[in-house]
């Protein structure tokens, strides 16, 4: 069973990137909407790991069940190709100074209040949303599609989302502590392949590696600040410190060191991503096939 596990990881993978952005994607977008209805992303987010558990029950014995339900449900909630579209949306905005676009486009990204963010800060915000999407929409599902199946795949999505929507809101403290359990691995598994990942793309593998280890330690998350310190360090420039939400003003650590962002570093950030997840799609199929073998020999 762990081989058809890792078989439907590398399928869904492969059709996330062949079929595109995750915003058409019936799932994610009913799940987006409904997370922001009182009460109904909690019911939902319940309802998706229920449903999880019992296509992969219907799976056991039924290797091509198995394989199918996990390559479906990867694609669903894996937001790589998304991710890496509207990151590229970002990057041409800033380099073109249309700043509108691109505070309309990091919106979709991030929770934070985008309105009044000039270039340098428009860059900071895509640099922080794409290294943090990375883990949330790309990692953390397929860690957790490894190790636990189809459950893990959807549970690890609906959370990082129901934590988007109620960000500040009610309830939020509730989510946030789950979402910080649910991310607690997969955060530190996202850093350390940035640290793989930053030579790939011209990036400085020492530099990711110092600044996760040095600037996230005054960061107030166990999980928050982790990726994206990597990315900083990777792309050895400064992010962190002043950050506006609805619900108020985080004044955050800087992480990294170097200049400023702009436009440029974007794009490096988006690439920087795209390998990440190709590194992530590998470890997923690794650990499946392990856990497959830990069971097997029980």
């Amino acid at each position: 069973m762990s081989a058809a596990r890792a078989i439907g990881l590398v399928l869904g993978v492969a059709a996330d990137g062949a079929l595109g952005d995750p915003r058409r994607r019936l799932p994610v977008t009913a799940f987006r909407r409904l997370a922001h209805r009182p009460g109904s992303g909690a019911a939902l987010a319940a309802a998706l790991v229920a449903g999880g558990v019992l296509l992969e029950r219907a799976g056991r014995g039924r290797p091509l069940v198995q394989a199918s339900a996990t390559a479906v449900s990867t694609w669903a909630v894996l937001g790589a190709a998304g991710l890496a579209m509207q990151g590229t949306e970002l990057a041409r905005d800033l380099e073109e100074c249309r700043f509108e676009p691109a505070r309309s486009t990091l919106s979709e990204l991030d929770p934070r209040v985008a309105d009044g963010l000039g270039a340098i800060a428009l860059s900071r915000a895509s640099v922080e949303t794409l290294a943090e999407n990375t883990s949330d929409a790309v990692v953390a599902p397929l860690v957790w599609g490894a190790v636990a199946g189809v459950p893990g795949l959807l549970g690890a999505r609906a959370v990082s989302l129901l934590r988007r929507a109620r960000a500040g809101g009610r309830g939020h403290w509730a989510i946030d502590r789950l979402d910080e359990l649910v991310h607690l691995v997969p955060t530190r598994v996202a850093a350390a392949l940035t640290v793989l990942a930053a030579p790939v793309v011209g990036g400085s593998a020492g530099g990711a590696w110092r600044a996760w280890r040095r600037d996230t330690i005054a960061h107030p998350s166990p999980n928050a600040g982790r990726v994206e310190a990597a990315f900083a360090g990777a792309l050895e420039i400064r992010v962190g410190g002043r950050t506006v939400y609805p619900h108020g003003v985080a004044e955050l650590p800087v992480l990294g060191v170097g200049r400023n962002p702009d436009a440029g570093h974007v794009t490096r950030a988006v690439e920087l991503s795209r390998v990440v997840g190709w590194l992530a799609g590998v470890t997923s199929v690794v650990l499946a096939v392990l856990t497959g073998f830990r069971r097997r020999f029980r």
